[in-house]
């Protein structure tokens, strides 16, 4: 068996990101000679789930405010009851996002047969947050304060009709915005929110369909918009995108969430698809150095890389994720915490489908939240985890709280936390208490990309969106025609679409 040193490399990847990944599920039927090097000791890079061992690990490593690039200001928290956690009992998601039933992706992990080492579970309700408020009783000098609450957005036709909380005129008004969404993209509806692509959507809804703030914040809810302020364009996109994928795999929702790790997990199921098809893998070994190698008359182009412990290889390409993004990237900030009650309200089935294992819940820009009049100047989502989703134990769930970074964002996150807990307390029962907190920030791109420089190619940091960006899979794919050169049209057309391996079922796949 020839050495690492001694083998000629088609391809090394650098990194198991989604991206990373999903490449090497791209080309483990290719019969090229891939090796795969990653300088964590774990798989899924800025996709990862880690143990509450492995968080504490990570976050002693990016306290400060630059940390590693990607991820900074990381700082954990415990109560006094978090004794009792079991530091491998949980695995908690660096950077969770739903799919939706009609992503790409989806349509990619089916027919690259990946899906069968897969478990996807339902993704349930929408809520927004209500905070508490006081009012004054007109024949006496008393005053009521209503507690925190959670409103449910509805999102179908049978949604509208049964909520008990919308007017009937308001109603009239959602309805005539969900039709015109199903089809926005035909005429004469174009002819209606083209003129006003570039205007905000909330400023859309109020002059075209007459919604008043509180309908205007239940649909930007659904395109979760990190900062709001999404545009018609985009807003109508994100909503089509929502609506239509309602009911694909059952009735009651529109995105799915895979088991044990969301996105990690299909990066991982991605290596093992190019294990399988005979990839070499090393966590622990990153790239030191590459320059261009000297031409022979069997690796013409091909390049020196150095790695992390000093071993020589040639490949003809390399392809890797971005280092240190520039300073002007987004930035998210993240606060996620494991919560001592399973916060059942969240998880009820709205219908005779499947019972959700992920909710959603929105706090709108410009809500107050504390008695010191703070308010967000960004919108606030939790996404709330069900101990299906094999992430934390039964009785317990998993709040991932995110917000676009600001100097305020880490009290506001804190504050939005103890909010929607006071929400969901059950009369009588004491309200439910975080047990274990990890607050960082994310950097990412709007936009992702790949850059190809001869024979290297580097990907660009993912969105940090909530819902996956199908546009991620377009670097991919150029990517693996950077290792597929020369490919013919019927070979390009077969780009991610296999057969089952002969003799294999999805067990023996997974096994291996």
């Amino acid at each position: 068996m020839e050495s690492l040193s001694d083998t000629k490399w088609d391809v090394v990847i650098s990194g198991t990101g989604l991206q990373q990944s999903l490449l090497a599920l791209a080309l483990s039927r290719s019969g090229k000679n891939i090796l795969h090097v990653d300088p964590n000791e774990y798989y899924g890079e800025a996709e990862a789930v880690l143990s509450l061992q492995e968080v504490d690990e990570w976050a002693a490593r990016r306290q400060s405010g630059d940390g590693d690039g990607v991820f900074a200001s990381a700082k954990v928290t415990r109560s006094d009851d978090a004794e009792s956690l079991s530091p491998r009992g949980y695995s908690l998601a660096l950077a969770p996002q739903l799919i939706h039933t009609r992503s790409e992706l989806l349509s990619k992990l089916v027919s690259s047969k990946a899906f069968r080492q897969l478990e996807f579970l339902a993704v349930g309700s929408f809520y927004i947050f209500q905070p508490s408020s006081t009012a004054s009783s007109s024949s006496s000098s008393s005053s009521t304060t209503t507690t925190p609450s959670l409103s449910r957005i509805p999102s179908t036709r049978e949604d509208v009709f049964a909520n008990t909380t919308i007017s009937v005129k308001a109603k009239r008004g959602l309805m005539k915005f969900l039709k015109f969404v199903l089809d926005y993209t035909s005429e004469p509806q174009t002819d209606v929110w083209k003129p006003h692509a570039g205007d905000s959507l909330a400023s859309f809804l109020a002059a075209e369909f007459k919604l008043d703030a509180d309908l205007q914040a239940y649909i930007i809810t659904l395109t979760l918009s990190l900062d709001g302020n999404i545009s018609t364009e985009a807003g109508l996109a994100a909503i089509h995108r929502h609506i239509s994928s309602m009911g694909v795999f059952g009735p009651g929702f529109a995105a799915v969430y895979p088991k044990w790790g969301g996105l990690s997990e299909i990066a991982q199921v991605g290596c093992r698809a190019g294990a399988v098809g005979g990839a070499v893998y090393m966590l622990g070994v990153g790239i030191k150095d590459v320059q261009k190698a000297s031409s022979t008359a069997e690796m013409p182009e091909a390049l020196d890389i150095v790695l992390s412990n000093d071993m020589p290889i040639k490949s003809k390409t390399l392809v890797k994720g971005l280092g240190k993004p520039p300073r002007e990237s987004r930035r998210l900030s993240r606060l996620t915490a494991i919560v001592n009650s399973d916060l059942p309200s969240l998880f009820e089935a709205v219908s005779e489908g499947p019972t959700p294992a992920v909710a959603v819940v929105a706090v709108p820009a410009g809500t107050r939240l504390g008695d010191d009049g703070s308010s967000t100047e960004y919108p606030i989502y939790a996404m709330a985890h069900s101990s299906d989703t094999g992430e934390c134990p039964r009785g317990q769930c998993i709040l991932y709280l995110s917000t676009i970074a600001s100097p305020d964002a880490p009290a506001l996150l804190e504050k939005a936390l103890s909010s929607l807990l006071a929400s969901l307390a059950v009369e009588g029962q004491e309200s439910p208490k975080s047990l274990y907190k990890v607050y960082y920030e994310q950097t990412g791109f709007d936009t992702p990309s790949v850059d190809v420089d001869g024979q290297s190619a580097v990907f660009s940091l993912l969105p940090l969106d909530l819902a996956f960006n199908d546009a991620v899979l377009d670097p991919v794919r150029k990517a693996w025609d950077l290792v597929m050169p020369n490919v013919t049209d019927e070979e390009a057309a077969e780009y991610l679409v296999f057969t089952d391996r002969e003799g294999a079922d999805a067990e023996d796949e997974l096994d291996n």
